[in-house]
């Protein structure tokens, strides 16, 4: 057994498991339940029954109940957004992610926004975070401070050159607030445009409205920056035509000047041994017009989407933290967490008492940042949740059709949740299975790419 285990790239125990599912009476329906999961990595377990009655007759239509199911429950997905928890759900996420930020650049009739907002002006705009102290980097010229010319690899890249004067505490401070830096800039932000059309801030709200979607990233140093999507729209949203003088140079400009305000500053109170700290965005600052097609320089439409789509599966795992919440220091050394995310880890711990409305222990995992991962302005786009709705009243409509006019059918149900995850040999088949979906999937696109190409067609 411990020989064809290793063969198989699994544990004796695992394999011992697998053998098990897979021998078991219910395996073929059990393989069914995690396929129309995708192969969720946690799937959620329920326990229940739903009854479809004819309202006339009273006749039953559809009876279906747990019971009958393996283990006598039935498996859906997790929905997690994070790829290191479920990649699964967050491909899932990511998709609804890339069409919402694409709906916002490119238009499209079924999620209610125009073609032509292609003609609005749009930036795809970085604000990075201000340094907290020198770390060990790939310049585009020369070697790293340290004198020392990093491989891509390096796990070295990122963090402190020297952790006894790096600003830990500072920077999940940073990070702990950088939502509330974001308002600000968006109010200075509506206040630069004003100024430099001639307008109050009451009139232009009346001539135009401001409209972005952005993504937050970690860096690999730990700090928090922010990607948008930033467009100019008339004062009914996307559907209206900004006026004349609302152009790409205006709006870059008043970016630029949005960024460098004192107004767009949060200033953090002294508390115990900390000082009191200032805090505005970094000095580097990208802002690049999105092009409908690029020339091989530009950044285009479909390349902002997939860019936004990528980082709104990751989180601070990418540094070396932690994807979930973290109950004491001792799981630190349990986890072998790398040195830089668990000094970050800890100044939250440590900084937690002292600022106990920014709730900094409880978001130590995520490196003291609180805010949602991605957002969007009110009348950017569609949103995620009206992306999960299409996909509902699709499988409502494929119910309907099996049952009939659902204005005479009366659906009653009961469900409970019952646990969620796998055995070891559950993970390890639901991966094969979430791995041949991928395959599939891939493998369709190619050939829809190969279609068009044929066709001339440019995806």
């Amino acid at each position: 057994m411990t020989d064809t285990a290793t063969a198989a790239g699994l544990d004796p125990a695992t394999l011992h498991d697998v053998l098990r599912v897979a021998g078991s009476p219910g395996f073929d329906r059990w393989k069914d339940q995690i396929h129309r999961t995708g192969g969720c990595s946690d799937p959620i377990h329920l326990t229940g029954w739903t009854l479809a009655k004819d309202r006339t007759t009273g006749e039953t239509l559809r009876r279906y109940s747990t019971d009958t199911e393996p283990d006598g429950r039935l498996r859906v997905a997790c929905g997690n957004r994070r790829a290191s928890r479920c990649p699964t759900c967050a491909y899932t996420y990511a998709g609804d992610t890339y069409h919402l930020i694409r709906a916002g650049l490119a238009g499209d009739e079924s999620k209610d926004i125009p073609a032509t907002v292609r003609d609005h002006p749009r930036v795809f705009a970085t604000l990075t975070a201000p340094s907290f102290g020198p770390v060990h980097n790939r310049p585009d010229r020369g070697v790293c401070r340290c004198g020392t010319r990093h491989p891509e690899d390096d796990p070295a890249l990122g963090t402190a050159i020297d952790p006894t004067t790096y600003d830990y505490a500072g920077t999940v401070l940073f990070n702990n607030h950088a939502g509330q830096l974001w308002q600000r800039f968006t109010t200075r932000l509506r206040r630069e445009i004003a100024a430099r059309a001639g307008l109050t801030q009451r009139e232009l709200k009346d001539a135009l409205r401001l409209s972005y979607g952005k993504v937050a990233e970690f860096q690999k140093r730990g700090a928090i920056h922010f990607h948008a999507v930033i467009r100019l729209d008339g004062p009914d949203g996307p559907d209206t035509a900004p006026p004349s003088w609302a152009t790409v140079q205006l709006l870059d400009d008043s970016i630029r000047a949005a960024v460098a305000h004192s107004y767009t500053s949060i200033t953090v109170p002294a508390a115990g041994d900390q000082p009191r700290r200032p805090f505005r965005w970094g000095t580097q600052l990208d802002i690049r017009p999105v092009k409908a097609f690029g020339d091989g320089t530009d950044i285009t439409e479909q390349a902002v989407a997939s860019y936004v789509a990528k980082y709104a599966t990751k989180a601070a795992e990418t540094t070396g933290s932690l994807d979930r919440r973290i109950g004491n220091r001792e799981v630190l050394d349990l986890l072998d967490v790398p040195d830089h995310p668990r000094r970050l880890i800890e100044a939250c711990l440590d900084l937690a008492p002292l600022y106990p409305d920014r709730k900094l222990g409880a978001w130590a995992h995520m490196l003291g940042f609180r805010g949602h991962f991605s957002t969007k302005s009110r009348r950017y786009s569609t949103t995620l949740g009206a992306l999960r709705q299409i996909r509902a009243d699709y499988r409502a409509a494929q119910e309907h059709d099996a049952l009939g006019d659902p204005d005479t059918v009366l659906v009653l149900a009961s469900w409970e949740y019952a646990g969620h995850g796998h055995t070891p040999g559950e993970s390890a088949l639901a991966a094969t299975i979430a791995r041949d979906i991928q395959l599939n999937r891939e493998t369709a696109r190619e050939a829809l790419q190969d279609q068009l190409a044929l066709e001339g067609v440019t995806a």
